[in-house]
């Protein structure tokens, strides 16, 4: 069906905006064609988009907070949910709107997303009283979404791979696990006899209070801000299991332990301080402190590797960590966003002493800790996922 000419006017007027259809359409006047629901959403885009990013200003939403409000809530009549997160998050890099998110008014009315999160972490040393609590209320709504979408996962992979893990095909009397060996040896069946010949014996293994030490070394400077996130929750899962010790440790250029905080992923995000420089040396030599379990502990080290410290010192910290026995892996992000940017020297560095160094998104994280504790190549894990692991340095 052909378009009319008004029609195609108003689709063009609203696809260029004021400016640029008026220039280019020599002043035949088109902006007249907008009115209703089409002007609304025209001011809406007009607000954060109409002006050159260059300029400098508070924005085009202004100071003002029922302005703000009404913005949100025009952005989310118009448009779909992943559209107008794009666009908050445009709004507070184009605009400096970080001023809205110190308003409970303005965080009651904001779609919350990790990104959101991120935000309001950075801001936590300068959000005032009056606004803490509703900050809280956002990120825990957050952090209880995606508890709901990734514990689960991560329990029963860990769990199905502490299983594996602990079985021995040479126990003693007392540690046969009877109903495994007998489906084993089902094969073995002997009819005339009535019973099953048990070439190999399947054992429970020696049970201790726990199976694994996870340690994660999080670096907590602004480019990992999802990673953050996502990495808190995860340590605050992998907490409630008895069968491994979890430790979360966060770093800039100082190195804090929150692992006593890992009951409340909300305390524990709270406990961050995203931005700052970046000391990966020192994170590790405290790492190197609280490990006692060299051969049973995994490490993961989730960094961009952008060293601010001393990075030779830091290769050999990393060195040392894998010929005590810890395995390690690095993985340059922990989010859904896609390609990371950061230092390949020092990965493929890595990568030469064995330590995977590969980007991962919060699904695949618990499939990546059951190959960890399961001792499986994880660079031949990446490739079976379709991962881009680091190659080391020819």
């Amino acid at each position: 069906m052909a378009i009319d000419e008004k029609e195609r006017l108003r689709r063009w007027r609203l696809v260029l905006g004021k400016q640029d259809a008026d220039q280019g359409n020599q002043g035949q006047g088109i902006d007249g064609l907008l009115e209703g629901g089409d002007l609304t959403m025209d001011q809406a885009l007009e607000a954060l988009y109409g002006t050159d990013e260059s300029d400098e200003r508070s924005g085009g939403l202004g100071a003002s907070t029922p302005r703000v409000a009404r913005w949100l809530g025009d952005i989310r009549s118009y448009f779909p949910t992943s559209t107008v997160r794009i666009m908050q998050q445009d709004a507070l890099e184009r605009l400096n709107l970080k001023q809205m998110l110190l308003e409970p008014e303005m965080l009651e009315q904001v779609d919350a997303d990790v990104h959101l999160v991120a935000t309001l972490l950075s801001l936590n040393r300068v959000i005032p009283e009056k606004t803490r609590d509703t900050a809280r209320m956002v990120v825990r709504k957050v952090v209880n979404e995606l508890e709901r979408k990734l514990a689960n996962p991560l329990l029963q992979a860990v769990r199905g791979s502490l299983n594996r893990a602990t079985r021995s095909y040479r126990p003693r009397q007392n540690e046969i696990d009877w109903d495994r060996t007998i489906r084993l040896n089902l094969k073995n069946y002997l009819p005339e006899k009535q019973t099953v010949i048990a070439e190999r014996l399947v054992g429970h293994g020696h049970r201790r209070s726990s199976l694994r030490d996870i340690v994660l070394c999080v670096d907590q400077s602004g480019s990992m801000a999802a990673s953050v996130v996502y990495s808190s929750i995860f340590g605050a899962v992998l907490a409630t299991l008895k069968a491994v010790s979890t430790r979360m440790v966060v770093f800039d250029t100082s190195v804090v332990d929150l692992t006593d905080d890992l009951q409340d992923p909300v305390d524990l995000l709270f406990g961050t301080q995203l931005g700052g420089g970046t000391d990966i040396n020192r994170a590790l030599a405290y790492c190197q402190q609280v490990i006692t379990r060299p051969t049973q502990t995994i490490l993961v080290l989730i960094t961009d590797l952008y060293e601010g410290g001393d990075r030779q010192r830091m290769l050999r910290r990393a060195a040392e960590l894998v010929i005590s026995g810890v395995q390690v892996v690095c993985l340059l992000a922990l989010s859904d966003q896609g390609a990371p940017i950061y230092d390949k020297s020092n990965a493929a560095a890595l990568a030469q002493m064995g330590i995977p160094a590969f980007a991962c998104t919060p699904e695949l994280f618990p499939d990546l800790m059951a190959a960890a504790i399961q001792r499986q190549d994880l660079n031949q894990w990446a490739a079976q996922n379709d991962i881009v692991a680091t190659r080391p340095t020819p």
